[in-house]
């Protein structure tokens, strides 16, 4: 553990049991050190493994292996001095903004005044003054997400760890209250010395952040490390700024790219995570790129701001045209290929026949279905027959995602049939 660290995780892993009963690991041989003074954060594509690494680095999920280090002792278990902020809103319904931020201070024992004098503090600090004995169904989105800040600020912690604060509000909102947490904390007006977020959004972790570490996956490791330098208050119109985010872009491009291939390689695609990415965004995307001003080439930055896409949304439709090749991801861009310029082109039968053919090609999975459902009597499979070889390779949310985008694909480019109700995948000429 360095100087200044206040937190440190050695080599920490995570596994979950298979339907064998097997591990598989999710988080490997994870080192990172959250230091005095910083927000550190933690980015990577969805399914990373961001908010099961932060809660291990908060104690509420025990490592497999490794350890937690909180200010030079062994972390066992949740700790005084660290508070969670979470993507939903958690509040309890039946309790007053007062009485849901006094809530959080209930395990420390305090006294009724002592505790009556902190939650009103938290509550004026974080701009809900006057808003003491409303109820939460009374309050937007914003003003309940500023109660979860409150509680968690009430408790004075050392450590603030944020799951996607943000994510959940509309953009103006979650500006305006990102704003105003930066503010607190560039005015010392909080008791938390470190910060750990857990971010999806470039722009944000480059705003918000000191230091950014990128998370491969599958397992997940830690990938990368990028300082972010810049002087606080931060301007989002710097040349600067705009270059760190296209830094940014290109390391979550490339890890992408390499993260696909090394399935490809190593485990012959079958087993190859899917992007929730559907037919008709793909189709979109397509066109937009192939249309001036793009003319077939587009920096990822450029196109979620001129979209108004979030970067989680944007990276999973960019990563399906990437593994269809339709599109190829690098250097923070995403380019037609040859296919993809005659697929904007084309009329709807042909784009169809055309994205059949990548489909055969380039994703083994629905390849895979299609042969097991010619080998069977009666043209029928249940979907857990393929939900069972995914599980021995990805984790459950990441094998029912994988098999559902298979599925939409496989079914809109005519490959099988599929009844929701039964479960069951059939060949076209079995469907009735």
């Amino acid at each position: 553990m360095g100087d200044g660290d206040i937190l440190d995780l050695q080599q920490v892993s995570k596994a979950f049991a298979k339907r064998s009963g097997e591990p598989l690991t999710v988080l490997n041989d994870i080192n990172m050190s959250l230091k005095a003074g910083e927000i550190l954060g933690l980015l990577g594509r969805s399914g990373s493994g961001k908010s099961t690494l932060l809660r291990i680095a908060g104690g509420l999920i025990k490592p497999t292996s490794g350890r937690v280090i909180y200010r030079g002792a062994p972390l066992t278990g949740p700790a005084e001095g660290i508070a969670v902020v979470f993507q939903t809103f958690a509040l309890f319904p039946w309790l007053t903004v007062l009485e849901n931020v006094e809530a959080g201070l209930d395990a420390l024992g305090l006294s009724h005044d002592l505790a009556r004098r902190r939650a009103q503090e938290a509550i004026d600090l974080i701009g809900l003054d006057g808003f003491q004995s409303a109820y939460p169904r009374e309050l937007s989105g914003g003003m309940r997400q500023r109660v979860g800040f409150a509680r968690a600020i009430a408790i004075e912690p050392n450590v603030l760890l944020m799951d996607e604060p943000f994510s959940a509000l509309d953009v103006l909102t979650a500006e305006t209250l990102r704003t105003d947490f930066l503010d607190l904390w560039m005015g010392r007006q909080l008791s938390t010395k470190s910060v750990l977020l857990v971010t999806h959004n470039i722009e944000e972790a480059v705003l918000m952040c000191d230091r950014l570490l990128v998370l491969g996956s599958n397992p997940s490791r830690i990938s990368a490390e990028i300082p972010i330098g810049l002087a606080r208050p931060r301007n989002r119109l710097d040349e600067e700024f705009a270059d760190l985010v296209d830094e940014v872009y290109a390391v979550l491009t490339a890890r992408t790219v390499a993260a696909i291939g090394d399935f490809k390689r190593n485990r012959g695609g079958v087993v190859q995570p899917l992007p929730r990415a559907s037919v008709n965004r793909m189709n979109g995307l397509l066109a937009i790129l192939a249309a001036p001003p793009y003319n077939g080439s587009a920096e990822l930055d450029t196109l979620a701001t001129s979209l108004s896409l979030k970067v989680n949304d944007l990276f999973p439709i960019a990563e399906g045209l990437h593994i269809l090749e339709f599109a190829e991801l690098k250097s923070g861009a995403l380019k037609l290929t040859a296919a993809g310029q005659v697929f904007a082109k084309s009329d709807s039968e042909d784009r169809k026949r055309l994205f059949r053919e990548h489909l055969l090609r380039f994703v083994p999975l629905t390849t895979h279905i299609c042969r097991v459902l010619h080998e069977r009597e009666g043209g029928r499979a249940p979907r857990a027959r393929f939900e069972v070889e995914l599980e021995d390779h990805l984790t459950h949310r990441d094998a029912e995602r994988t098999l559902r985008i298979a599925t939409a694909w496989g079914r809109y480019a005519e490959l099988f049939g599929y009844d929701d109700k039964a479960r069951t995948f059939t060949t076209l000429a079995s469907v009735q």
